[in-house]
């Protein structure tokens, strides 16, 4: 028995899907720890170190409840004098109150259907107003969700489909827990006997209806109610067919009896820990890596550990305000105390919503419109809960963890993290999984990518901080493309906060340079909208103007988008044309328009706009007909850190055919005037967290390919840089004298940095500043001699 039990386990960590008949034998096998050592490496497989929690306050709508269970204490009997239900200003007030203590989720927990059982119920909802205690929920919902903010998560037990369609405007997730599929414990003096709506016919049903809805649900089974082994395997079977047909069970919930007093089952046995430990385990088996499995933490006092060892990867909701109505005797743990006994079982505590974080990331689909902007709008790139107030371009200060100096966490950073960080600072190539792994660190992991960056930035460029001396021109800002991120592109006519549509003439763009070159600057950064009366002479125009205006100014000019309009125009290939714009005097093409490197995303993002394979094809033509380039991602709106994986994949393969990329640029998603992100559809840019990780993974995934990694100070502000340049950066860029593509997006950091500026970021940290040119070459003395007024910052971006 043991070695069949050892196959089926094999079996499983290689990708095999439990099946009943394997399930049923492993509820026979004698040896424990091999089945948790399973469903522990199923978990981190999924969920990487990752443990999540919901910050919540609970809201007891009602008492009241028409099922009679036997183990339960959350029910009761009218009260003469006491309200059947919480009045409408008691809902908001407790709303509030976890609003105030940082909740972002409102469980609404109460009996299912109190009015069918209760005249009293009838008569309260009467005098509220409402037929039904669905119509109440749903009416409460709403308030909760319209004046405090704080996203529904709704129990009201089983449901039509009509009611579950009631509710679902304003539901963030729903909850119904199957418990159990054993018939014989609705028999007479089971804990079901007397509970209608117990029976899990009707409670598949609902699950079903709302499967059929696409309402995010979270079930689970009770364990220890009187049911067997083989039961639980029946009934978590049977939540997973559902669940392939659907896909809507964001979690799973293992919740172990708890014997209460004055309870029919008063007296009965609970489950020991290793009878939990195996259901989770079971539990992590038949839905594999990706499931989200919870246990509640204070139901299990002081032993966490064995129940992350077993499979769990959530603990569920805590709430800083309101108990556990249903467990009231189970105290919540601090968040303190959960945060140092998740560590101490080597993984990190992570705050998430309440859609978990698969569902978060695809909230569009799970729940409507309004509820899915607020989770997009307070969501990372993971789908947790962002974990600081900082966005790109706002001038707001970055959190203290954001930093090297950030809390060292009780755990050390995993191996597997080690051995990744290792690889790649000896230059080998990471997969897509292994940099995807290394965008996901936190805590201990997090500091160590951090620093491994730095130490490998120090070893490949030394210790000096560089910029190069330029300007930024965007000769129009009329685009015909409709970029779903972009606030600096109009229409001809178009007018707005940041200003109105404009075109500057060639001569300008001229003078301009001209200005450029006096104030000290040896390069300009042309860019501007696709402007639809634009062909590839305008952008020959714009080169010979700023020629002859300046022969000797480095001409780092055009996006890749902006190349293929231009050699579309004259009948060219995109490498025919940057051969007559090299021949114009064009120095280097900045390697904007790239956004990120995955068409899924794109399609999302610009749908109008050029695809991953042309942008890599017209920088692979700049390179092969001796034109560098830079490169850049923007990040942090309706991408995944898997999309930035493959993006940093996509570049190291560049750079491999052609070595003509000389920098890369991270450009944080800047939202506060985004189309994209007004509409509700995308995240409110990358973390603090997460814009410092991709300076520090772009260092290890593109070594030794990609030696400079430039920060911008315009999009992170002059901490954010400093920070970054501690984390693998080794260049602050240019002068940025005209710079308008971030400050239309809302950007508040300035459009200009002078050369104290620019030194007081590099002292702050220790490291001294040179001056570099477009290529990295160090800069003449005579350009080196920089009048006082020359600005000196981040170089061009897009």
């Amino acid at each position: 028995m043991a070695q069949c039990a050892q196959r089926i386990l094999a079996d499983l960590r290689g990708g095999r899907r439990l099946d009943v008949a394997g399930a049923a034998f492993l509820a026979a096998a004698v040896e424990l720890d091999p089945i948790l050592a399973t469903a522990e490496a199923l978990t981190l497989s999924g969920h990487d170190n990752a443990v999540g929690w919901s910050r919540k306050v609970f809201i007891p709508l009602t008492h009241l409840c028409r099922n009679r269970c036997g183990y339960c204490t959350f029910a009761e009997s009218p009260r003469p004098g006491t309200s059947a239900y919480l009045g409408p200003d008691e809902v908001l007030a407790i709303a509030r109150a976890g609003a105030e203590a940082g909740c972002r989720e409102a469980l609404l927990t109460l009996g299912e259907r109190p009015e069918l059982r209760h005249p009293a119920a009838r008569e309260a909802l009467a005098r509220l107003g409402f037929d039904s205690t669905v119509d109440y929920v749903a009416a409460m919902a709403q308030r909760i969700f319209d004046e405090t903010g704080l996203l529904p998560h709704l129990n009201p037990g089983t449901l039509s489909a009509e009611e579950l369609a009631r509710l679902r405007p304003y539901a963030a997730s729903m909850g119904l827990m199957l418990e159990s599929t054993a018939t014989r414990l609705s028999e007479r003096g089971g804990p079901h006997w007397q509970c209608p709506d117990k029976h899990p016919d009707v409670r598949l049903a609902t699950l079903r209806a709302a499967g059929e809805q696409a309402i995010a649900m979270t079930s689970g089974i009770l364990v220890g109610i009187g049911e067997t082994r083989l039961e639980r395997i029946e009934a978590l079977f049977a939540l997973r067919e559902l669940n392939d047909r659907y896909g809507h069970i964001q979690e799973l919930i293992i919740q172990n009896f708890r014997a209460k007093p004055r309870t029919a089952m008063a007296l009965a046995a609970e489950p020991d820990l290793a009878e939990h430990q195996w259901t989770v385990a079971m539990a992590r088996l038949i839905f594999g890596p990706t499931m989200s499995i919870q246990a509640p933490p204070n139901l299990r006092p002081g032993e966490l550990a064995p129940l992350i060892r077993a499979g769990i990867n959530d603990w569920g909701g805590i709430s800083p305000v309101t108990p556990d109505h249903v467990n009231p005797e189970a105290a919540w743990p601090h968040i303190a105390t959960l945060r140092q006994e998740t560590e101490t079982a080597g993984r990190e505590l992570v705050e998430r919503l309440a859609l978990v974080p698969a569902f978060a990331r695809d909230a569009v689909r799970w729940t409507a419109p309004g509820v899915a902007r607020a989770i997009l709008h307070t969501t990372d790139a993971s789908g947790f809960a962002r974990d600081d107030a900082w966005h790109a371009g706002s001038g707001a200060p970055l959190p203290p963890e954001a930093g090297l100096s950030a809390r060292r966490a009780a755990r050390a950073a995993s191996g597997d993290l080690l051995r990744l960080i290792d690889e790649a600072s000896a230059g080998g190539e990471l997969f897509e999984d292994g940099i995807t792994a290394l965008f996901e660190a936190r805590g201990a992991d997090y500091l160590a990518v951090v620093e491994a960056a730095d130490r490998l930035r120090a070893a490949t460029v030394g210790e000096g901080v560089s910029f190069v001396a330029n300007c930024n021109i965007n000769y129009t800002n009329i685009c015909k493309h409709r970029c779903g991120f972009c606030a600096f592109a109009k229409g001809r006519s178009a007018k707005s906060l940041r200003g109105p549509a404009y075109v500057l003439s060639a001569d300008e763009v001229g003078q301009r340079a001209l200005e450029a070159h006096r104030r000290g600057a040896t390069e300009v950064c042309l860019q501007g909208g696709i402007h639809p009366a634009y062909t590839g002479e305008s952008y020959l125009d714009i080169v010979a103007a700023v020629r002859g205006a300046v022969p000797d100014m480095h001409i780092h000019a055009f996006s890749p988008l902006e190349i293929r309009h231009g050699a579309a125009t004259l009948g060219l290939s995109p490498a025919a044309f940057l051969r007559r714009l090299r021949d114009a005097g064009l120095g280097s093409l900045p390697g904007t328009a790239a956004e990120v490197l995955d068409d899924e995303v794109r399609a999302k993002l610009c749908p109008d706009k050029l695809g991953s394979e042309e942008w890599l094809a017209i920088v692979r033509a700049a390179h092969e007909v001796g034109v560098p380039t830079t490169s850049t991602i923007m990040f942090g709106h309706v991408d995944t850190t898997r999309h930035w994986a493959r993006h940093l994949l996509q570049l190291r393969q560049l750079q491999r055919d052609t070595g003509g990329i000389t920098e890369f640029v991270p450009l944080p998603f800047v939202h506060m005037e985004s189309p994209l992100w007004h509409k509700g559809r995308s995240r409110s840019g990358p973390t603090a967290r997460e814009a410092v990780l991709m300076h520090a993974v772009a260092r290890l995934a593109l070594h030794p390919l990609i030696p400079n990694i430039q920060t911008s100070w315009v999009k992170m502000g002059p901490a954010g840089a400093g920070l970054c340049l501690q984390a693998g950066a080794n260049d602050l860029g240019g002068t940025l004298m005209y710079e308008s593509i971030t400050r239309a997006a809302g950007g508040l950091n300035g459009q200009e940095m002078d050369g104290t500026g620019m030194n007081r970021i590099a002292t702050s940290i220790g490291r001294p500043l040179w001056r570099r040119n477009t290529v990295y070459g160090r800069a003449s003395s005579r350009e080196n001699a920089l009048p006082p007024a020359c600005t000196e910052t981040a170089a061009c971006i897009g």
